[in-house]
C-alpha cells in the first residue's frame, strides 16, 4: 500500500519534468507529507487537444458508476494484478490513466508490536518520478456536481523497498510516460507494471512527525539516524 508521499517540485517543475507545455496549471505549492483526500496535481492527456496537462484532482479514486463517494477512502491504490479486471479499477486503466508526480514516498518499518519508523524512498538522482495513476470523473447528482479522483497502482517491492513492506508504487521511467497516457493505443501496457530498478533508488529514516497528517515541512524528511557503515576487512581483525 502507497498511503503517504512526497511533492516538493513545484508547478514550474512539474511541468519541466513532465513536459507539460499546454494551458497554465492549477496554482498548488508543495507538500512534503501528502495524505489520501487531498487535491493533488496530476498529469493527463487533454482529451480534445492530446497534450499533456496538470488537473487537481483528490487522491482516492471513486468509481463512475459509485453511489456513495466514501468507496474513494479504500481506493487510493490499484494493485497492478488485479488492475485490469477489478470493477472499480478495469474502465479507468483502459481509458483514463495518468502520471502522479511524486518525489518520494513513505513506508514504515514494523520494529516491533508497538514501534514503526518512517522511510522515505527516492532516486538516487534527486529528481522527481511519475507513479502510474487512473483517474476517473464522478457525478454527484444530489448536489450537481463533478469530482475528479485519481489512484495510484502498487506492485512488488523492490530490494530497496521490501525491508520496509510488502508492495510499492509502481514507478515509470520518463521514457515510458506517453506510452502510459496513451489511452487510444489497443494494447494496454501491463508490462510497464513493475518494480522500479533498486540501484537507481535510496532510502532513510524521516521524521516520526510526519505520521501526523497536520505536520507538513521540509524538516520531516531530515535523516533521523546515520547509515550503517560498510563492513570493513578490519572489522574482525584481533586485537
Amino acid at each position: 500500500m502507497c498511503g503517504r508521499y512526497v511533492r516538493r517540485s513545484d508547478k514550474q517543475r512539474i511541468a519541466e519534468h513532465f513536459h507539460v507545455y499546454g494551458p497554465s496549471a492549477p496554482d498548488f505549492g508543495p507538500s512534503w507529507n501528502v495524505a489520501p483526500q487531498t487535491f493533488q496535481p496530476v498529469v493527463l492527456l487533454n482529451r480534445d487537444t492530446r497534450e499533456r496537462e496538470i488537473v487537481m484532482m483528490r487522491w482516492g479514486l471513486i468509481p463512475y458508476w459509485a453511489k456513495d463517494p466514501q468507496i474513494g477512502l479504500s481506493t487510493i491504490n490499484a494493485k497492478a494484478e488485479t488492475v485490469a479486471t477489478a470493477p472499480s479499477f478495469r474502465e479507468a486503466f483502459k481509458r483514463r490513466r495518468c502520471l502522479v508526480p511524486a518525489d518520494a514516498f513513505l513506508e514504515w518499518q514494523k520494529i516491533d508490536a508497538k514501534t514503526k519508523k518512517p522511510f522515505a524512498i527516492a532516486l538516487k538522482s534527486g529528481e522527481p518520478y511519475g507513479f502510474a495513476g487512473l483517474w476517473e470523473r464522478w457525478h454527484d447528482k444530489a448536489a450537481g456536481a463533478e469530482l475528479l479522483t485519481f489512484s495510484v497502482i502498487t506492485t512488488d517491492p523492490n530490494a530497496v523497498v521490501e525491508p520496509l513492506h510488502n508492495r510499492m508504487p509502481v514507478i515509470l521511467p520518463d521514457r515510458d510516460y506517453s506510452r502510459w497516457l496513451d489511452v487510444d493505443s489497443s494494447q494496454l501496457p501491463m508490462d510497464l507494471l513493475r518494480p522500479y530498478e533498486a540501484d537507481q533508488m535510496t532510502a532513510w529514516e524521516v521524521d516520526k512527525r510526519i505520521g501526523n497528517v497536520r505536520n507538513d515541512s521540509p524538516e520531516l524528511l531530515e535523516e533521523q539516524s546515520t547509515p550503517p557503515k560498510e563492513p570493513s576487512l578490519f572489522d574482525d581483525a584481533p586485537l
